[in-house]
């Protein structure tokens, strides 16, 4: 694996600092059942890295010390974290929203038959991979069979009533095959619900569309097409100030497996840690009295893959949130 950051930090980005925190996203573990092409975790089966049960603790300490409003799960696929469920009840029952960033084929493995109750139980807003409608595109970009898993999980959790009853939500994300940017979010989402309602019967909230980002198994491949430079300057050219405001490191932070704070996901595969003060590296439990409002965002190439065109977040594009 290639590391892309001294490539990106020759590029220069402006300046951003943050406002108030109102999510913590966790990734409890690059372990996954999958090996996808756009992966910018790098995750899959032979990754060993898992959030202890002590820093799930310092998590849910953080939410109750902090009010946070929302936990965004994410991993590798973060149900194979022994503490996944365990976070979530108590990060329910403290009256903080929890959103899973879910594959779906992981509702069908082996000692995961009953998640997807589990999830409706708890009133988890899941966030599925589905990086297009179309089968050959899917396996393409996350391998033989995932389409039809997709499908069954997405079925099982519609019977559920996600995507159906207000109070279960189901939205569905997208990445592109390659180095380009995505498409208008609303359109994309009319075509998800067209083809996917008629072909399959399947219902979801909304649909997120997110830039691929040069980093990690993704940044790698890119580099060794000789497509790097190419992808990069297409994200700097379409870059738009006004998606400057709404970027999701604004007003969330990223923790690892092991509970050091990055300013997001990304920043956290290319291990460019928040820093607060003449601190290098800070760890959640150094936070729970610490207001980072006004904290300088560190910042490299790789955000123009967020802030090209419509913008892109762990909510989709910035457009279409601001509309």
């Amino acid at each position: 694996m290639r590391d892309t950051l001294p490539l990106l930090a020759k590029v220069p980005f402006p300046a951003i600092r943050r406002g108030r925190l109102d999510t913590l996203q966790i990734n409890v573990g690059y372990r996954c059942n999958q090996s996808c092409f756009h992966c910018h975790v790098n995750a899959g089966p032979n990754r060993t890295e898992e959030m202890t049960a002590d820093v799930a603790d310092g998590v849910i300490e953080f939410l109750r010390r902090r009010r946070v409003a929302t936990l965004d799960i994410t991993g590798g696929a973060p149900e194979l974290n022994a503490n996944f469920r365990r976070l979530v009840r108590e990060a329910r029952a403290l009256g903080v929203k929890v959103m899973d960033r879910c594959n779906l084929t992981i509702l069908a493995q082996p000692g995961q038959e009953d998640l997807a109750e589990f999830l409706a139980e708890n009133r988890v807003e899941v966030v599925a991979s589905m990086p297009c409608y179309l089968q050959d595109n899917v396996e393409r970009q996350r391998g033989k069979g995932v389409f039809d898993g997709s499908i069954r999980g997405l079925k099982k959790l519609n019977a559920l009533g996600y995507g159906r009853d207000p109070a279960l939500t189901l939205n569905l994300v997208y990445n592109p095959q390659g180095p380009s940017l995505p498409p208008p979010q609303a359109a994309l989402e009319a075509d998800y619900k067209r083809v996917l309602g008629e072909s399959y019967g399947i219902e979801f909230n909304k649909l997120y569309v997110l830039a691929n980002m040069p980093i990690q198994r993704f940044g790698t491949t890119l580099i060794n097409k000789g497509e790097f430079e190419g992808y990069l300057q297409l994200l700097q050219d379409a870059h738009l100030d006004a998606n400057l405001d709404g970027v999701m490191c604004r007003n969330l932070i990223s923790a690892d497996w092991r509970g050091f704070v990055y300013d997001c996901d990304f920043n956290q595969m290319l291990d460019l840690s928040l820093r607060r003060g003449a601190r290098e590296r800070v760890h959640l439990s150094e936070l729970l009295d610490d207001d980072l409002k006004g904290n300088p965002i560190r910042v490299a190439g790789h955000c123009y893959g967020c802030t090209a065109g419509q913008g892109s977040s762990c909510g989709g594009a910035l457009k279409e949130a601001a509309e």
